[in-house]
């Protein structure tokens, strides 16, 4: 047993960590001329490139299909998150695919024989304008859209009945490119243009609107096919296997595993069977705070590596458990780790301000994941609540009371667990958020400042950010200092 004087010694000979508060980055001789000639771009994995690293977190009152789309078409990505059906999952997934890209690989379809009736409910549910119509081998035998039928008032005819028949459409091979494409659009005054093999099987369509969607934005995080790409979260136990695999069919383009203490034996055995079951699709790993545990990751399979114990907002998991590692040095500690492994890092939570993502980047992160400076816009779940005049959304941990109290409720409570609300102890708090509007002005503006900082930091992408990067430890009175003060802000 240590002695009261050993024990003392030990304590007083502790490491110091520092989180982004306590330092600032020191400006340097600069080549760049315009914030706007700074390259955000880098990599979320190996294999997938966004032009912006943010991420949005994959928490329930965060991203769903509107904030993953708004995320990809503005450059960056979204990850949607786990605490809904496996169903609604993979819609929300199947939404994202499906938004962009002037190629749509897996159009929607109906067989000759359906009544107009059924057409009109489902045209109404899926938000679409028509439907390819194809037989049981998968051959294309027209299409029929909206404008077929809007004045029909025999809704039991048959789609074959009220359908453009084949021979009257234009069509093209999966091979054709986006320019000889536009140039049919442009010639014959059509809206949809199916794309089919040698033996007339319908292999995916293109349409006026996906070719202009395409082309808004050209900024977009995109797979080769031209669609944008999201991610999605799965468990550690139950049917994360199953979710995972219904996830990879709908087109995600990477998981992440969501639990807490990413170096638990449950997280690291889930990474190594989804690695197996699922090896062409990336995962993420985590959270975790030390090297030790990113290189436990690594030998799991991971593709990335989520850094972040209990810096977040709404997280209580340090003031309730006593654990975790102030984020900016457990970044640049996994960072080091990783080195050489080809493994990406991103810093996930503790960005209060703008410059934090700068610090975090600077650091070595590849990317980092947002909450509460997405949470509150419009593309966030939840409705707009009115209190005192103002507007605000909901926004929750995902640790939270009520959050882990909903999830109790729909695997039945006392009667599966035979655990109740009592049970429950929450390391994360519930919050009014102010409504913010549309996500896209909140990654401009963090965008903006992020290149700025980088123009500060004399660089012009990512990797020179951290190799010219330089830290100066500040006070208290130095944050303070920092921040606006001794005015009365209009």
């Amino acid at each position: 047993m240590l002695s009261v004087v050993a024990f003392v010694k030990d304590i007083n000979s502790l490491p110091l960590a520092l989180t982004y508060d306590d330092v600032l980055l020191i400006p340097q001789r600069s080549s760049v001329r315009h914030r706007q000639d700074v390259d955000t771009s880098g990599y979320l994995t190996k294999d997938i490139k966004i032009k912006v690293p943010f991420i949005s977190a994959n928490m329930d009152t965060v991203t769903e299909s509107k904030m993953a789309i708004a995320m990809a078409t503005s450059g960056a990505i979204g990850f949607i998150h786990r605490f809904m059906p496996v169903a609604e999952q993979v819609e929300n997934v199947i939404r994202v695919k499906r938004h962009e890209g002037f190629r749509i690989e897996n159009p929607y379809t109906v067989s000759p024989d359906r009544p107009i009736r059924e057409l009109v409910e489902q045209l109404s549910l899926n938000g679409i304008s028509g439907y390819v119509v194809v037989d049981q081998q998968g051959k294309l035998l027209g299409l029929i859209s909206r404008r077929d039928f809007v004045l029909e008032t025999d809704l039991n005819q048959k789609v074959s009945v009220l359908m453009t028949p084949v021979d009257k459409l234009r069509t093209a091979n999966l091979g054709v490119t986006l320019k000889d494409a536009r140039k049919i659009f442009q010639k014959y005054k059509i809206e949809k243009l199916p794309l089919i093999d040698g033996k007339g099987l319908l292999k995916g369509l293109i349409t006026a609107r996906s070719i202009l969607r395409f082309e808004k934005n050209p900024m977009a995080t995109i797979d080769a096919g031209g669609r944008l790409r999201c991610g999605a979260a799965v468990g550690v136990v139950g049917d994360f296997l199953e979710r995972a695999g219904a996830l990879a069919q709908a087109g995600v383009d990477v998981l992440v595993v969501d639990v807490a203490h990413g170096q638990s034996i449950a997280s690291l055995e889930a990474i190594r069977k989804l690695k197996k079951r699922f090896p062409k699709i990336p995962v993420i790993g985590g959270n975790v705070a030390t090297g030790k545990a990113a290189k436990d990751l690594i030998k799991a399979g991971v593709d990335a590596v989520k850094v972040g114990i209990g810096p977040g907002g709404l997280c209580t998991t340090r003031i309730m458990t006593g654990v975790g590692v102030p984020q900016l040095s457990a970044v640049s500690e996994v960072v080091r780790a990783v080195a050489g492994a080809k493994i990406k890092v991103i810093a996930d939570g503790g960005t209060n301000y703008p410059g934090d993502i700068t610090k975090a980047l600077a650091a070595g992160a590849d990317c980092v994941m947002l909450a509460g400076w997405f949470a509150g816009t419009d593309e966030s779940p939840g409705e707009v609540i009115i209190r005192k005049g103002r507007r605000y959304k909901i926004h929750r941990g995902s640790a939270s009371f009520l959050s882990q109290a909903d999830r109790l409720s729909r695997v039945g409570g006392d009667r599966k667990t035979g655990l109740g609300l009592n049970a429950i102890v929450p390391e994360g708090v519930e919050a009014l958020i102010e409504y913010k509007g549309h996500v896209r002005d909140v990654v401009y503006q963090l965008l903006g400042a992020l290149r700025s900082g980088m123009s500060y930091c004399g660089s012009t992408t990512l990797a020179e950010l951290y190799k010219n990067a330089k830290f100066v430890r500040i006070t208290s009175a130095g944050f303070n200092e920092s921040k606006a003060h001794n005015v009365y802000e209009i």
